[in-house]
């Protein structure tokens, strides 16, 4: 197994890509620290782990608060063991709207969770990476970190800022024996998805215009990404954006 006697930290664990990553790196061998706003839906995360054979504890946290995120670390710490693994996965899409009727207040709140979030979790898991001889740290970044799309400043900005302090904590903490990467999803048909298409699916025509392959991703195609970007597997691999967006970047 890839994650044998690993411990891994994963946010927004109660649904989407958070849950698909958080089973399969159970099935790995981790033990999992299921974190999420939504405690209900981490608690069945956790459950659907231990079911399973595997091991796993339910944190609510708000990741956008300091006070949540040094919690949720010291509460996987102390029940699991230790923390090698942190997957910095929690997000919102935010409000579509264009920058000049965009509020204030959404900007800040996707600017807090989806950007902030990422930094106060590297933040209070790093020390205790150090102290254990390294670690590695996964932040769910955005194709929306590398080009523009319309009514979505507040998401760009801050996934475009998460691929930033993923190279400047790779810089920073590379002596240390911790790696860390981002991954850049495109269109995956996870919860998200179909609330930003109004509970709906995407057409055919645009399903072709985001995709080379004819169809959006799923939601382990992302999980097994940020499998190897935390195992032993991407040893040489760190202060990278990985793309995983069925060729919507290409040109």
């Amino acid at each position: 197994m890839k994650l044998a006697n690993k411990v891994a930290l994963i946010t927004g664990a109660g649904s989407g890509m958070g849950r698909v990553a958080s089973l399969l790196f159970a099935q790995e061998g981790a033990r999992i620290g299921a974190i999420d706003i939504d405690e209900k839906a981490a608690q069945e995360t956790a459950r659907m782990i231990e079911s399973a054979g595997g091991k796993a504890i339910a944190v609510k946290a708000d990741v956008s608060k300091s006070a949540d995120a040094q919690a949720m670390v010291a509460a996987t710490i102390e029940k699991l063991g230790g923390l090698n693994i942190m997957y910095n996965n929690a997000g919102i899409e935010g409000k579509a709207e264009p920058i000049v009727k965009l509020a204030d207040e959404d900007f800040d709140r996707v600017i807090a969770i989806n950007l902030r979030g990422v930094w106060l979790g590297m933040k209070h898991a790093i020390p205790h990476m150090i102290a254990n001889g390294g670690g590695a740290i996964v932040n769910t970044a955005s194709i929306a970190g590398l080009v523009g799309l319309r009514n979505s400043s507040a998401y760009c900005a801050a996934k475009a800022g998460v691929i930033a302090i993923t190279k400047v904590a790779a810089l920073e903490y590379g002596r240390y024996n911790i790696r860390v990467n981002a991954i850049c999803p495109g269109a995956i048909d996870t919860p998200m998805v179909s609330r930003i298409q109004g509970g709906g699916t995407m057409s055919e025509r645009a399903v072709n215009r985001i995709s080379t392959l004819g169809r959006i991703g799923k939601p382990d195609e992302i999980a097994k990404m940020a499998l190897f970007l935390a195992s032993d597997d991407a040893s040489f691999a760190t202060g990278a954006p990985f793309i995983v967006d069925g060729g919507w970047t290409i040109g």
